[in-house]
């Protein structure tokens, strides 16, 4: 190891597809890990600038948070060009099959734990947004990447096929709002915020139903 473990993060511009839609969206592609190896938190949209955050390190992983096109439409190429295989929640493999038909990737389960310079990511299933969300959770670092499951200001969208409201809410009361407050949660799409600037707010999600 080599390093103090950092977080990058790669602002990535392209399209979101879905029920028939599509939306222009920055998608946060997040780099975590030391000078030496890092793992990639949701290959959005062009391979070419995320290895250039990652600068010749070596990439161990590449993890989806979920199956929606915009966040895995690079997955393939960065993992052609580094050979670090990419793993996502099975519960999403249709929308996996949508992207990339017939291929396979290595499934993540509720509770496995993926190391990567000394730090260890801790994977959450926290399904709403879709079946097969997952946030992960590093407490050396005090931090969360929450995917589209939780942005600042709330919940994300289960307006679209595959989502659900009340499981959404349950995921985020279950897993990600029993974290500790301080832990900053650095989602899928636009800013940061923390545990305990949302955690006030679930009744307010909940009453408004989005």
């Amino acid at each position: 190891m080599t390093g103090t473990p950092r977080i990058d993060r790669v602002v990535t511009s392209g399209t979101f597809s879905l029920d028939g839609g599509t939306w222009d969206v920055d998608n946060n592609v997040w780099i975590i890990g030391d000078d030496d190896d890092v793992v990639v938190v949701d290959a959005a949209h062009d391979a070419e600038a995320i290895q250039e955050a990652v600068a010749g390190r070596r990439v161990t992983a590449i993890i989806c948070t979920h199956a929606h096109d915009d966040h895995i439409n690079a997955a393939a190429a960065l993992a052609s060009a580094t050979t670090a295989p990419v793993k996502l929640h099975p519960a999403d493999d249709e929308l996996w099959q949508r992207v990339y038909p017939g291929t396979t990737y290595q499934p993540l389960t509720d509770g496995e734990e993926i190391d990567v310079a000394g730090l260890t990511l801790k994977v959450l299933h926290t399904p709403g947004h879709a079946p097969g969300a997952v946030c992960l959770h590093i407490p050396e670092l005090s931090a969360l990447f929450s995917g589209d499951t939780l942005f600042q200001g709330g919940p994300g969208a289960t307006g679209r096929s595959f989502s659900s409201f009340p499981t959404i809410i349950d995921s985020i009361t279950d897993h990600l709002l029993t974290l500790p407050p301080d832990t900053v949660v650095h989602p899928g799409h636009g800013d940061t915020t923390t545990i305990g600037a949302e955690a006030p707010h679930r009744q307010e999600w909940i009453d408004r139903g989005h």
